[in-house]
This record gives C-alpha cells, structure tokens and sequence, in this order.
C-alpha cells in the first residue's frame, strides 16, 4: 500500500474527459466494450458498434437482471430467484464515473466502459457487486468515517500453450526460450526477462488511471505482484482492482501469453493472493488506527476484533471456489490460521510496521480469484462490526502462526459456505436478498464440480479397482 492518495476521478474518464470530447479525441474508435462485474468477478457486457457508443453511454445499456446471479460458467442459477421468478427482465447499466478510456491491448481501436445496474425506477440494483460495497460503505458514512483501500495482486504468466497433459505451464523464456522454473522472490532478473509485457501493462494502467505502484517477482515461475496505490474510497480501490485484472491478462494475450489470478494454478507452487491493506479516517480526516506509537488505537485493536470474529463467516467470500482452499497451505504465504500479528506475514491480518499516521491493517487471507467488491465489503463489515462493538481480539502472534494454536479458516468450500448460509453478519451487512444470491450460486458452482470425475481419479482408480 503507497502512502501516496490518489484522488478519486468524478469525471467520464480517467484524464477527465466528457465521453464527447473524449470519442472527439480519438476519432479511431471502432468499438465500445461495456461490461459489469457479476457475482464471480467476471465481466460480462457487450460490444459496441461506435455508430451507437456515444447513446449507450449516455442512456445506458440494458441487461439482464440475472447476468448478476450465474455460475462460474455463465449459467443461470434459477435458486438464486432472478430468472423464472422475475420473468428474467431488464436493468439499465449506467457508466461508472472516471472508466472511460482506451483499451490498448486490442487489435482493434477499442474502448471500454465500466457499469453498474439500476432497477428501472432508477435504485441500485441489489445484485450488483458494486452495490453490496455501496451498502456496506454506508454504515461507515453515518458514523462519519471514510476507509482508506488499497489492493496489491499476484498473479501468474503463462505459456498460452498447454502442455502434453493439458495443464497449464510457465512461459517460456523471452531470452533463452527456455522454460521458466526458478522461484525468485523479488528477482529484479525475473521482472527484466519478462519486461516488454510487464512494462505494457504499466503503459496500460497510465492511460486507464489506474495507479499502479511497484511491480515485484513473487515467489512462484512466472508469478508477479503488482500494488495499487490507497484512495479514500473504496469502491474506486476495488474498480482499480477490476480493471488491473483487464490489463494484466489483456497485455499478457497481446505478447502471447495467459495470465491467471486462480488460487492455486500449480499444486506445489505459490498460489495468487489479494492482500487489502486498509484504514479509516475520521470526519476530520485522521486515521483513527493511529495511535501514540506503533502499537495503534483502541480502533485498531477493536477493528481487529471484528475481522478475528467473523472471518469464518466471510471465508466463502475470500476463498470463492473449490481451488481456493488449495491455496491454505502451511508455509505457501497463505495464511491458515485466524490469528494477527504486528508485522508478521504468517498472520491472517497483519499491522505493516509504518509511519504513525499510516497505521493500517493488511488483510491476508483473500485470494486473487475473490470479486474485489465482495471481499472488501466482507473485510470492512468485519472491521465496523468489531468497532461497533469494542470486540478485543486478543494477544498478537509473534513467529510462526502456523504452528500456533489459533483456530484454523475453514479448509473446505463446503464447510466454509455451510457457514455463510448461517450468517446473522453476512445477512445484515450484505442484505438478506444478496446472501440469498451469493450462496446460491456458489452451492450450485460446488454440486456441479462434484458431478465430475476428474483425471487423476482415473489415473488413481480405473485401472486397478
């Protein structure tokens, strides 16, 4: 997380352009891609024609209401209640303010738009992820506090090209061709050898606004983290997130390769995390984690407490499919234990040993693969319910939180999304209507993977039994 803010854009794109001076700008745009994010984090949307850009971002675009409630593959989930029960009907997307802007990747002068659905009354709509965020943030405002969000994603090249088995493999060498094997954690060699595509993706987050910090090699072949900076809004924190992702696996496919940000890609390799580091300011803008020195607040403490309290509960949003739970692994950089530390990565939330007035939590335990909006809003509930409350999270962890007796995250999707189902917390911070949603979709996502028999089960049982 920089300490440098970056100032929320409230304009029709990022260099602060209307949408007409901007299509005036760049009279060789051929398409628009307008899209929203669903409940998987995926972007679904449409293309179009620029003979229609300018009206569809000034009307809006029209999609179905359920497009927020299918499974990871693009099925309607009809127990998530937006499809046959509701006559499967329309919301209008609206533009999210600042997400105008080219798209350089593409062969084809493109440019893309971020939206978010309303009911046709003009109310947000329920489903939207951007929306749950929205609800969450809201309890913050009536208390007068504004958090402070920034996000930092790992995530891996990879060879487009599959290897004899079908799996996915490391890409191969820009200067030897050889195939990438090495796990250099902070390599400054790894992030040369791969610099053309690395540097295209910051060319890309300039001209999109995003405000990308450091880029570092990450401690699996082929696998980088790069850090956003904090802004004083979260929802601009989780569309940066969003749209890094466009760029990363954009830029990746223009140089000929894949980019995933899957949990755990490869079985005995590092997986991919989202760490959130976040704070919260008071109405005079000070940063109530902030204490007399570099212990923290009462707040601090009490926010904790909270996150501590409920992460089992929002464990379903932080760990979002069967791959996720690959990644809790002792040793692997993922944290498996619910337990906090000052400064210490093996902890579920860490305290980054900072300037006084930077005081803020690391949030460790989502993975790449979460919905930005989703596990943000789980992480700030959990902290404004522990505040609320004046929950104590207990002692600090020192060392190894692997071997400490802290209790473990849920280790299994089922397990976890047995928990959520049951959540009083989730249910008041989320809304009924959208836990209703999100578990559905996920249970539906969780009975259809076990409906498949998978290549090593073959390769284990066929032959023999």
């Amino acid at each position: 997380m920089s300490d440098a803010p970056h100032t929320p854009v409230l304009t029709d794109t990022a260099d602060g352009l209307s949408a007409d001076a901007f299509f005036d700008a760049n009279p060789d745009i051929e398409m628009l891609e307008a899209f929203m994010v669903d409940v998987n984090g995926v972007l679904r949307g449409k293309r179009i024609p620029m003979t229609k850009a300018l009206s569809a971002f000034k009307s809006g675009i029209r999609m179905p209401r359920s497009s927020f409630a299918v499974d990871i593959w693009g099925h309607d989930v009809l127990e998530a209640g937006l499809v046959t029960q509701t006559g499967d009907n329309d919301g209008v997307c609206r533009p999210v303010p600042g997400t105008l802007c080219r798209t350089p990747w593409m062969s084809v002068p493109t440019a893309q738009l971020m939206m978010t659905m309303q009911d046709a009354d003009g109310k947000a709509f329920f489903a939207d992820p951007r929306q749950v965020l929205k609800r969450v943030l809201g309890f913050f405002k009536r208390e007068g506090l504004t958090p402070v969000v920034a996000v930092e994603l790992e995530f891996y090249l990879m060879d487009s090209k599959r290897d004899e088995r079908g799996f996915p493999q490391p890409p191969l060498s820009p200067r030897t061709g050889q195939r990438v094997q090495a796990s250099q954690m902070f390599g400054l060699g790894e992030v040369e050898e791969f610099s053309t595509v690395l540097s295209d993706i910051n060319r890309a987050c300039v001209m999109q606004g995003i405000p990308a910090d450091t880029t570092i090699s990450e401690n699996g072949p082929g696998q980088y983290e790069i850090n956003l900076y904090h802004v004083p809004d979260a929802l601009l924190a989780a569309d940066h997130a969003t749209m890094l992702k466009r760029v990363i696996k954009g830029c990746a496919r223009k140089n000929g390769l894949d980019a995933t940000f899957m949990a755990k890609p490869y079985g005995d390799r590092s997986g991919n995390g989202m760490h959130v580091h976040f704070s919260i300011l008071d109405k005079d803008g000070n940063n109530i984690f902030a204490g007399s020195d570099y212990q923290g607040s009462d707040a601090l403490r009490y926010a904790m407490g909270g996150l501590l309290s409920t992460m089992t509960e929002s464990a379903a949003v932080f760990a979002p499919n069967f791959n996720s739970y690959r990644r809790f692994m002792p040793g692997s950089h993922a944290p498996t234990r619910i337990a906090w530390g000052y400064d210490n990565r093996t902890a579920a939330l860490r305290v980054p040993e900072s300037e006084i007035a930077a005081t803020r939590i690391e949030h460790r335990v989502p993975g790449a693969d979460a919905n930005p909006y989703l596990a943000i809003a789980a992480m700030l509930a959990g902290a404004f319910h522990g505040i609320q409350g004046h929950m104590e999270p207990g002692e600090p962890l020192t060392g190894s939180v692997y071997e400490s007796n802290a209790r473990h995250l849920p280790d299994v999707w089922e397990d976890a999304l047995e928990i959520f189902e049951q959540s009083g917390f989730v249910k008041h911070y989320f809304g009924e209507a959208y836990h209703k949603v999100y578990f559905a979709c996920k249970w539906s996502e969780k009975d259809e993977l076990e409906r498949h028999v998978t290549s090593i089960e073959y390769d284990a049982y066929l032959r023999d039994l």
